[in-house]
């Protein structure tokens, strides 16, 4: 089981931390299980990139980043070394504290 630390960009937001998130399940699929709304338009299939996050810590558990997914994000805004997708970090087997920002533009606002 893993414990996700979520920081938010946006002004106003805490930190949220997310325990016992079981491996298979996506960063993508952790955050929206708990309510922490994060723009998904294609449904999670690596098919835009609105739901781009870093990951500032422990990528070795999540799955490895795939020239699909690089090509989306290098289409993101304010695209980093560490960012990710969230539909595409998969939880791996095994267990671990993952630190994640989530950039103000993820976030869907006003619902």
């Amino acid at each position: 089981m893993y414990t996700i630390n979520f920081r938010f960009e946006q002004k106003g937001m805490e930190p949220l931390t997310i325990e016992n998130c079981e491996p298979d399940d996506s960063i993508l699929e952790v955050a929206l299980k708990n309510n922490i709304r994060i723009h998904h338009n294609c449904g999670g299939v690596c098919a835009c990139s609105t739901c781009h996050i870093y990951i500032d810590n422990h990528s070795e558990c999540i799955e490895v980043l795939t020239e699909k997914e690089e090509d989306f994000i290098d289409r993101a805004r304010n695209p980093r070394i560490n960012s990710r997708l969230g539909c595409q970090c998969v939880l791996l087997e095994g267990s671990g504290v993952i630190d994640v920002t989530v950039p103000d533009q993820t976030l869907i606002h006003g619902e």
